[in-house]
């Protein structure tokens, strides 16, 4: 599972910050890369759950995983050989849609293989955070010595990797006991989570500041650039900000759990975090200054992330996890990121980096719906330790 997650978070360490650049370097504007990237996390509302719906037909969890790495592949790479933003809206639709659905589906896999054999779930992923921190140092280091071309081509090899490690090397993971589920039932148990409040309060606040990446993701490095600093130092700033979240993963989570700490607490930490982080960054600081910020990478992203899959986790069913976690990802990774990037793009063309005094409003937005979730937490006495921890 560690494997897993570096091949996917390595396509995701030059897919995050250099598509942008790849985009731009094509001749779009902001507006149309905003657009490019914006509508695979919008569309995620209907084909996250889709998807979710769909992988869990099949008799084993790594069967999807792998289908949907060998459709990113063959669509990053047909994106690559194409010119005009009519072609290049439904290949990198197709691919960005097969490549966000693994996520979720391996974190699935992933806490049950975790709570089975006895393994902390943040050990895997924080081995995807490190293969991140490698591909930003690599990629960064390429491309101040070779066309941008190569952020395409790294992406269609690691995706084809993908879907060997996961025909092949994967655990056999039955989902549920082994024989598929009748689509209605699924469609049923999706229904049922859409319709609890507490459910979707959780997802609305974990979503809430996840988004606030949008900004970040889609235009730092071309922020940067304008600044004068060069991909090299940017795949470093971006490696950097990683590098503190393996830390966080692999030191803090592991201190904070055996403390009793609780997830609900973690959210309101990132949640702390992003509104200070977000607000400073719309000063365009200096290079100097961007390294604390981006360390609190650590609290903005990694404590938010953790402590969604926990409580999703916790308020969901077991035969029903795939649809939980979908639909968290759906809203966190899907429909609110997509929506900040779509205004993302024309706040950039309009504002510059003052854009992200928008992501910080967004996250105070999330703080107000996890004040919410408390209250409802404590009301249910099913999963009061999502509370406590």
């Amino acid at each position: 599972m560690a494997l897993q997650y570096g091949l996917m978070f390595a396509a995701n360490g030059v897919s995050l910050p250099f598509a942008g650049l790849w985009f731009s370097a094509q001749g779009l504007s902001g507006a149309e890369i905003g657009t490019l990237l914006a509508v695979p996390m919008l569309a995620r509302l209907v084909t996250g759950p889709a998807i979710a719906v769909w992988a869990d037909g099949f008799a084993q969890r790594r069967t999807p995983i792998a289908i949907l790495a060998l459709v990113a592949a063959v669509a990053y790479g047909a994106a690559g050989l194409v010119e005009g933003f009519a072609l290049w809206a439904p290949l990198w639709f197709i691919a960005a849609t097969a490549a966000g659905a693994m996520i979720p589906l391996s974190d699935v896999m992933t806490l049950r293989l975790a709570r089975r054999e006895g393994f902390a779930f943040a050990f895997p992923r924080g081995c995807g955070s490190a293969a991140f921190v490698a591909a930003n140092i690599l990629m960064g280091a390429l491309l101040a010595r070779t066309s941008v071309d190569a952020v395409i081509i790294f992406i269609v090899i690691v995706s084809l990797l993908i879907a060997i490690l996961a025909a092949r090397m994967l655990p056999p993971e039955p989902v549920g006991d082994g024989v598929a589920t009748p689509g209605r039932d699924r469609f049923a148990g999706m229904g049922r989570l859409v319709a609890d409040p507490v459910f979707l309060t959780a997802i609305i606040a974990i979503g809430c500041v996840q988004a606030t990446h949008a900004f970040y993701y889609g235009f730092s490095a071309i922020a940067w650039k304008a600044q004068g600093i060069d991909e090299a130092t940017t795949g470093l700033l971006w490696a950097f900000s990683v590098v503190v979240e393996i830390g966080f993963m692999w030191v803090i989570e592991p201190w904070r759990r055996a403390r009793g700490i609780g997830p609900w607490v973690l959210l309101m930490v990132g949640m702390g975090a992003a509104i200070v982080r977000w607000s400073l960054m719309a000063f365009a600081p200096p290079l100097w200054a961007l390294w604390p910020l981006q360390a609190l990478h650590a609290l903005t992203f990694a404590a938010t992330y953790l402590a969604g899959v926990q409580i999703v986790e916790r308020l969901s069913p077991p035969e029903h996890q795939t649809a939980a976690q979908t639909l968290n990802s759906v809203l966190a990774a899907g429909v609110l990121i997509g929506l900040a990037t779509v205004f993302s793009g024309p706040l950039y063309d309009a504002c510059g980096a003052l854009g992200y005094w928008a992501m910080a409003a967004l996250a105070a937005l999330g703080g107000v719906a996890a004040l919410r979730l408390r209250g409802s937490l404590a009301g249910r006495s099913d999963v009061a330790c999502a509370r406590q921890g």
